[in-house]
C-alpha cells in the first residue's frame, strides 16, 4: 500500500494539482487585498465615503450581551467583487491555454 501511495503522489497530475492549490491560495490572498485595500476604498470614496464592510441592515439591535442581528450586504458585495475578479482571471488563463493547445503542432511519429 505504501508503494502504491508513493506512485500516486509521484504522478504529474497530483503534483500539478498541489502546485495549483498553493498558487490558488496565494492568488486568493492577493485578490482579497486588491479588493479590500484598493478597489473598495476607491468605490466607497466615489459613492460618498462609504466603507463597504460597514453596510448592513440591522434586523435586531444589540441588547446587553446579545449581539445585533444584521444582514451584512456590504461584506457580500466585497466577496462578490473578489469572485468576479478571480473568475475573470481564470477565464483568461483557460482562454490562453486553449489558444496554445490549438496552435501546438502534434508530435511526429
Amino acid at each position: 500500500m505504501l508503494q502504491e501511495f508513493k506512485t500516486f503522489i509521484a504522478k504529474g497530475n497530483v503534483l500539478d494539482l498541489a502546485v495549483g492549490v498553493v498558487i490558488g491560495a496565494a492568488f486568493g490572498k492577493i485578490t482579497t487585498s486588491l479588493v479590500e485595500d484598493i478597489i473598495n476604498p476607491v468605490l466607497g470614496l466615489l459613492i460618498g465615503g462609504v466603507d463597504f464592510t460597514q453596510l448592513k441592515i440591522v434586523l435586531k439591535e444589540a441588547v446587553g450581551e446579545t449581539p445585533e442581528v444584521a444582514i451584512k450586504y456590504g461584506n457580500f458585495i466585497q466577496v462578490l467583487i473578489q469572485f468576479i475578479i478571480i473568475a475573470w482571471v481564470i477565464f483568461l488563463i483557460v482562454k490562453v491555454a486553449n489558444r496554445l493547445r490549438l496552435t501546438e503542432t502534434p508530435p511526429k511519429a
